[in-house]
């Protein structure tokens, strides 16, 4: 296991989520400005997802052909001209153009998954992924802290009192520039440190024929070519793997609708303490991805701790509309977090061991494309269903994602019949 790589892929992530972390809150309020009704609004967040469901495969199968450096070098300079033209955007089209750059230019978190997965042998693969698992979580708690601060009047008044009243007026006047420039600067300290810090894993002593030819989640020869793939390696299990992703990448992303709505209309919190709860989801992903994943594998198995996440998210998610107080909401939600936070390094560490050693770059951006309609998707389902009985969103999701437990089910026993 390479620990310094693993280190520096950690910090560039984690660095670029910041960034991401503190745009993402901000666009409702910034597309308000513009007019932007609640449905242009919910097409700002789903345009990001539909991109990356697009190029995550395009970008994840050139990874393998040219190398994990070039195509994190792109993604990350193309976040920078995301955010500084989220910081320009003087209409609401910028303010969308700006987020088809960032979802098309998106291909840092898979490259990354691909990355970990050249530079770990099988038994540290979970504990790599869950370091992906773990920026997430940081960027997530840290970056709309960090929005808050940049926009709060307060912070334009301390810039005034140290001499710069012009530049106090104009944050004044342009209050979202900041936090898109500042993101934006993030970002190119993440393409600072692939382009100086960063070994190449792809090897390119000799031409690569690229993997896939056309490589699109929408085509039905790209699944043929990707589950053949995978026949030939590990358990031929990667399409099932794939679709479990989609599950819980959907069933998570619809919280973020229909959780707020719970939230303040059956128990009375304010948006203040919605945002607490968001803040302690994202504390347990660091924790657990972060820290205990690794002590974790050593007594488990991937299997079985996909398996118990899964349990875990089905359970928490089912819970969640019978809370009556803050405590039990909190005790819900938790189980739900632990779940995830138990599933999505262990499931991106399963899906990378099907692949063969020359697609994993296009299985993992194939991977992430799922994830991102399920993040598109999620929210719509949330909100719908919310619209008509409060306790719909989170049973019906539950449910659903009770599929994936089916799924690492088949996993096990699979892997029984091997041994």
């Amino acid at each position: 296991m390479n620990k310094p790589a693993l280190a520096t892929v950690f910090l560039v992530v984690m660095i670029d989520l910041l960034g991401f972390g503190i745009v993402l809150p901000l666009l409702p309020f910034y597309a308000q400005e513009f007019a932007a009704s609640a449905v242009m609004i919910g097409l700002l967040y789903s345009v990001y997802s539909f991109m990356q469901l697009i190029f995550s495969p395009i970008w994840g199968s050139w990874s393998d052909r040219i190398g994990r450096r070039p195509i994190m070098l792109l993604s990350t300079f193309g976040a920078v001209i995301a955010y500084i033209m989220f910081g320009l955007a003087e209409s609401l089209s910028i303010l969308f153009l700006s987020r088809i750059v960032a979802g098309t230019m998106g291909g840092n978190i898979s490259t990354a998954q691909a990355y970990i997965a050249d530079v770990t042998d099988s038994e540290n693969r979970a504990r790599g992924m869950g370091l992906i698992g773990a920026a997430f979580g940081i960027g997530f708690v840290v970056g709309p802290a960090t929005a808050t601060a940049l926009i709060h009047p307060s912070f334009h008044e301390l810039i005034a009192s140290a001499g710069w009243v012009s530049l106090a007026e104009w944050m004044g006047e342009n209050r979202f520039a900041l936090p898109g420039f500042f993101a934006a600067f993030l970002s190119f300290c993440s393409f600072l440190m692939v382009l100086f810090l960063l070994p190449e894993t792809v090897e390119r002593s000799e031409t690569r024929a690229p993997v896939y030819r056309r490589p699109s989640v929408f085509l039905p020869r790209f699944w043929r070519e990707l589950s053949s793939r995978s026949t030939l390696s590990a358990r031929g299990y990667l399409i099932p793997l794939i679709i479990a992703f989609f599950l819980l990448s959907f069933g998570e992303s619809s919280l973020y609708s229909a959780f707020p709505l719970f939230a303040e209309s059956e128990i009375g919190l304010t948006a203040e303490q919605v945002g607490i709860q968001f803040f302690y989801i994202g504390v347990i992903a660091v924790v657990i991805q972060g820290f205990l994943i690794k002590p974790l594998t050593r007594y488990f198995s991937e299997e079985k701790l996909f398996m118990t996440g899964n349990i875990l998210m089905v359970i928490g998610l089912a819970l969640i509309p019978f809370a009556d107080s803050m405590l039990t909401l909190a005790l819900f939600l938790g189980l739900m977090a632990v779940g995830k936070s138990l599933n999505t390094p262990t499931i991106t560490s399963l899906i990378s061991k099907e692949a063969g050693s020359d697609n994993v770059g296009a299985v993992m951006g194939a991977s992430q494309g799922l994830s991102g309609l399920g993040r598109m998707i999620g929210p719509t389902w949330g909100g719908a269903l919310f619209a008509v009985y409060y306790v719909l969103p989170f049973v019906a999701t539950a449910l659903i994602v009770a599929s994936a437990v089916w799924i690492a089910a088949g996993l096990i026993i699979k892997e029984r019949d091997r041994e």
